[in-house]
């Protein structure tokens, strides 16, 4: 039987297409230091793919009674943007040249990230990305963010095809988890944490960047 090929590439963005999730992560960790709270990186990455509400929730839960998340969330943007100056987020090794490939053969690229979806278009804009997509779906937009598969059904209709027919690029095991939720077949690319054994065993395949993926778009997508 021949493998089934996609129809639809679906993108997560930090940690995937942008560099974003290291600087983003040193800045909380710094900024939660200067209020007095110790918060680790292995406490951060709880975090990690989740949306905006899910995020507060937990981060004020590990900042503990006296410490305001919208306060350590101010410092945080501040040290970020001293951090990656007015070039922004960098772009991931292999993300240019997959996209390339893939609109190449007419395969629509659809974006669905845990972020805001103004703040996922205002990225990928500055970073030169936005367009190469054909649509941006942001956490803000459904009621559960990954890893329930809301986020990654709304992506699918955005593409205008069947979750069967999307492949989904995730660098999380939370976004991992939401796509083949949404009965969806999945890439991992790690970025700041090692998927489970469990969510390997899951996915199409685990790669270490998407540099990998550029040789496979021709036995991948129809």
């Amino acid at each position: 039987m021949a493998p089934h090929r996609f129809r639809a590439a679906v993108f997560d963005m930090d940690g995937l297409l942008l560099d974003s999730e290291r600087p983003i992560r040193d800045a909380w960790m710094r900024a939660t230091r200067e209020f007095g709270v110790a918060l680790d990186a292995a406490a951060y990455l709880q975090v990690v793919g989740r949306n905006e509400a899910d995020s507060r929730r937990m981060l004020q839960a590990l900042l503990g009674a006296t410490v305001g998340y919208d306060e350590v969330r101010a410092r945080a943007a501040v040290l970020i943007a001293e951090a990656v100056g007015a070039g922004g987020y960098a772009v991931k090794a292999g993300v240019v040249a997959l996209l390339q490939a893939l609109h190449g053969r007419g395969v629509p690229c659809v974006v669905a990230s845990s972020t805001n979806r103004a703040e996922v278009e205002r990225r990928l804009a500055h970073a030169g990305l936005a367009g190469y997509f054909d649509a941006f779906s942001g956490g803000d937009e459904v009621r559960r963010g990954k890893p329930h598969p809301d986020l990654f059904l709304l992506a699918a209709q955005r593409a205008g095809q069947s979750p069967r027919d999307c492949l989904v690029f995730e660098d999380s095991e939370h976004g991992a988890r939401g796509a083949i939720a949404a009965g969806m077949s999945v890439v991992i690319v790690p970025d700041l944490k090692t998927p489970s054994e469990e969510a390997s065993s899951g996915c199409l395949a685990v790669l270490a960047s998407l540099h990998e993926a550029h040789t496979h778009v021709p036995t991948w997508f129809s």
